[in-house]
């Protein structure tokens, strides 16, 4: 994206840096990935400014854990599943103007700086603070490195959120909380970290929280949270992966969903001010972004409606921008939950490969676990492309062309249905068919349900 109107409205659309412990595949495609190229190109084509952004996540412990139990590097293991996500997205013609890459020499130092920033300015202030460490293994208990039952919901769920109910855990909200790695029961220790108080920026939550455009399951985890208090995080830990601190965070390493969440303001920003580079740079600028969108799975609700608006909050940004959250429900295989561990997935690359992109994305926007959850199934999406693929030819022979009024309604309602707010990629690939199956094939949602 060039310099060249910058002071045009933007809309920024976000979704999700996939984790660097394996490939995609098409649970992840169903949700976020799919769903926000097509929001972008429909509002491309309503003659908006775009601006999207992505990335890779490499240093959640989920990686370090992966190749530790292979007993491979990590490092090349990243590269290789950074290529692998990226050749996934070419191939499903998922599109980005910026993609956030840790990979890169001058990403830790700039995230390391911004977070020092956070401490020096007493936004985010060195406490002592009671964490748990593993009593066997001795790994400090965050992320892959604890497992338990979530205390709202039951579910099995591991350190940072709940995949089912999207609530924050911790030690001290988990129902029978142990080592991820090993099993070892927590042991208490203190220990000096920057702590964010979410908390200090209750009145700018609440204020985004009410102009914001959420979906009824994240409303109820906001709501659940504001009873239960909003928490105190951490944002560093005494751990062994991620990006080491210097200075006042000497021997501390940046935690995962902090360092996320600082890597999406330098992004967002940069899509009105490409030359921002410092932390109140990044915050002026994110604050004059017109309309920032976040698609994302309910298991992420947390960290984009509640950790990273206060994470921008204490970064000085005001106001804050969020509009809204596009969020998808699980996408089940076979009626069990999608596995990279269990290897119970559908790769995305080999459906990509093995099949037409085009009827893959429409497929995925057609069966997309928008308000409830959904199942894949071969059977079903065999069904769709036997079904869809005659309607692509030039030569299809329409039995009962559609009415143009009824055209029109098909046409107008298929838009209607990709605009950001009310978002339901499912209503607009059963417009679209109906326009195709009705000999109307020059439609501005084929190109963005498609790809074409």
């Amino acid at each position: 994206m060039s310099d060249a109107g910058l002071t045009d409205p933007v809309t920024v659309i976000t979704f999700p840096q996939p984790t660097a412990n394996g490939p995609l595949h098409v649970g992840h495609l169903s949700g976020p990935y799919v769903a926000a190229d097509l929001a972008a190109r429909a509002a491309r084509a309503r003659g908006e400014r775009v601006f999207v952004s992505t990335g890779l996540d490499v240093h959640q412990n989920y990686v370090l854990t992966r190749a530790e139990n292979e007993g491979t590097e990590v490092e090349p293991m990243m590269t290789a599943f950074r290529a692998e996500i990226q050749h996934t997205y070419q191939l499903a013609g998922i599109g980005y103007d910026h993609f956030s890459d840790p990979l890169q020499a001058d990403h830790a130092a700039r995230i390391e700086g911004m977070l020092r920033g956070l401490v020096d300015s007493g936004a985010a202030p060195l406490r002592e603070v009671t964490l748990h460490a593993c009593a066997d293994c001795h790994r400090t208990l965050h992320e892959s490195y604890l497992t338990g039952l979530c205390g709202h919901c039951k579910a099995p769920a591991g350190g940072g959120a709940c995949e089912q109910c999207g609530s924050f855990t911790h030690v001290a909200t988990m129902v029978d909380p142990v080592c991820g790695r090993c099993g070892g029961e927590p042991r208490p220790f203190q220990a000096v970290v920057p702590v964010l108080a979410m908390a200090d920026h209750r009145d700018a939550l609440v204020d985004l929280w009410l102009r914001a455009d959420l979906p009824p399951a994240v409303r109820d985890l906001v709501t659940r949270q504001l009873a239960d208090g909003l928490p105190e995080v951490p944002l560093a830990y005494p751990t062994n992966w991620g990006i080491e601190g210097t200075g006042s965070l000497s021997g501390l390493r940046i935690g995962p969903y902090t360092e996320i969440a600082l890597t999406d303001l330098c992004a967002v920003a940069r899509a009105v001010d490409p030359h921002a580079s410092t932390l109140p740079e990044f915050a002026a600028a994110a604050g004059r972004v017109d309309r920032l969108w976040h698609f994302l799975g309910l298991d992420n609700a947390f960290w984009y409606a509640l950790y990273w608006p206060a994470v921008w909050a204490a970064a000085g940004v005001n106001p804050l921008p969020l509009s809204g959250l596009a969020v998808n429900e699980f996408y089940t295989l076979d009626g069990s939950k999608f596995s990279t561990s269990r290897n119970h997935a559908v790769w995305a690359n080999e459906i990509l490969t093995g099949e037409d992109p085009s009827i893959v994305r429409l497929f995925l926007a057609w069966d997309r676990p928008d308000r409830y959850q959904s199942d894949f199934t071969w059977a079903g999406f065999a069904a769709f492309r036997d079904r869809v693929a005659p309607l692509f030819d030039p030569e299809f022979d329409v039995i009962r062309p559609l009415d143009p009024v009824a055209a029109a309604a098909e046409r107008a309602r298929g838009e209607a249905a990709l605009e950001l707010s009310g978002f339901d990629p499912a209503l607009a690939a059963r417009c679209l068919l109906t326009l195709l199956e009705g000999g109307v094939r020059d439609v501005g949602t084929l190109r963005c349900l498609t790809g074409g």
